[in-house]
């Protein structure tokens, strides 16, 4: 059942993935962004989905702002 699962995820993420290759620079920026920053609240709040979702939000916004 673990196996099951873990081949889900990793289906869930290649897929997830393959919708970023016609993103420009700063679309690219904003979805790392979010995505390090919900992972990053949630570290920090201990799985809280307020955290998470803040710091999705304001990874989001640092990650918008950043210029190549």
């Amino acid at each position: 059942m673990k196996s099951l699962k873990t081949l889900t995820v990793l289906g869930l993420v290649l897929v997830s993935l393959s919708g970023c290759a016609n993103m420009t620079p700063r679309e690219r920026n904003t979805a790392i962004g979010a995505g390090v920053g919900a992972i990053g609240g949630s570290i920090l709040t201990n799985g809280n989905a307020l955290g998470t979702v803040g710091g999705a939000a304001v990874g989001g916004l640092v990650g918008n702002q950043v210029k190549h």
